[in-house]
């Protein structure tokens, strides 16, 4: 075509078959200048937000710090423990273990006493109790029992009841205060008391009587007294065996069984000497 041949009207291009080139538009390195910009800012953004969550997802080392008291110590200034004198233990790597050596207690009395004392069932009449014998009864045919507070009074066998009489000259009332002491029915080593007429001394309700053996093992005991050495020297109290603590004692000159009591009535009126055989 003629370089001067003119160009159609734009507007009507189909007229001969003539198109505008539309491959290079105005306008095209622009849009892909200001594209690759977007891109590379939008890249840009991503990798700061992502190392930013990286490093805030890291704990922080956190500095050690001197344990202060804050309530105790001034100013927010560190404060330490000392050590208090005389203790006798030296501080180390392992200060909560106690001492491998502990000094002992120099007194038995800074400590609890871990069982409580028993009660005292039995009196201590004298301190030489538990080294001196109870004195033997007379070696005669019979022996009388005399009170140690009324020395004119001797146990005596009235009625079926034992009692503490003043013994005149008639023998029947010597006769009823005279008994044989034999090997103790519960214990050899304890007393039984025999009338003149085989019966023997029991205790019945806690009063002492006459009663004869039925062979039981309750009369065994209730005749079985062991003598407890007492003051004054010589006199002895008689304890029940089946009864520890319960001594024999007069009470308005009636012979019975009580609990012992640390008073200077009971302590008299319950010691007795073991004499010759009014009979």
């Amino acid at each position: 075509m003629p370089k001067d041949k003119s160009r159609p009207p734009l507007d009507r291009p189909w007229e001969s078959g003539w198109a505008p080139d539309t491959t290079r538009a105005p306008g095209t390195r622009r849009l892909w200048l200001a594209g690759a910009l977007a891109l590379a800012t939008i890249t840009a953004c991503v990798t700061a937000v992502t190392v930013l969550e990286k490093e805030s997802s890291e704990p922080a080392p956190e500095a050690a710090e001197p344990t202060t008291l804050g309530s105790s110590a001034p100013g927010g200034l560190i404060s330490f423990a000392t050590p208090s004198k005389g203790t006798g233990e030296t501080p180390g790597a392992d200060g909560d273990r106690p001492s491998s050596t502990p000094t002992p207690s120099t007194s038995a009395s800074t400590g609890a006493d871990p069982s409580p004392e028993p009660e005292e069932k039995a009196p201590k009449p004298s301190p030489s109790r538990a080294t001196s014998k109870p004195p033997k009864p007379p070696a005669s045919d019979g022996t009388s029992i005399r009170s140690v507070n009324y020395p004119d009074r001797y146990w005596r066998v009235r009625d079926g009841y034992v009692r503490l009489d003043q013994i005149g000259s008639g023998p029947e009332q010597r006769e009823d205060a005279t008994f044989e002491r034999v090997s103790g029915l519960a214990d050899s080593s304890c007393y039984s008391f025999t009338t003149a007429d085989g019966r023997y001394l029991r205790h019945r309700s806690f009063v002492l009587v006459e009663d004869t053996d039925d062979g039981s093992v309750l009369f065994r005991k209730d005749a079985t007294f062991c003598p407890r050495p007492t003051a004054p020297s010589g006199a002895v109290m008689l304890e029940s065996v089946n009864y520890p603590g319960r001594f024999l004692r007069h009470r308005n000159f009636q012979l019975r069984l009580e609990p012992y009591r640390h008073d200077g009535l009971y302590r008299a009126d319950s010691a007795f000497r073991l004499v010759a055989g009014l009979d």
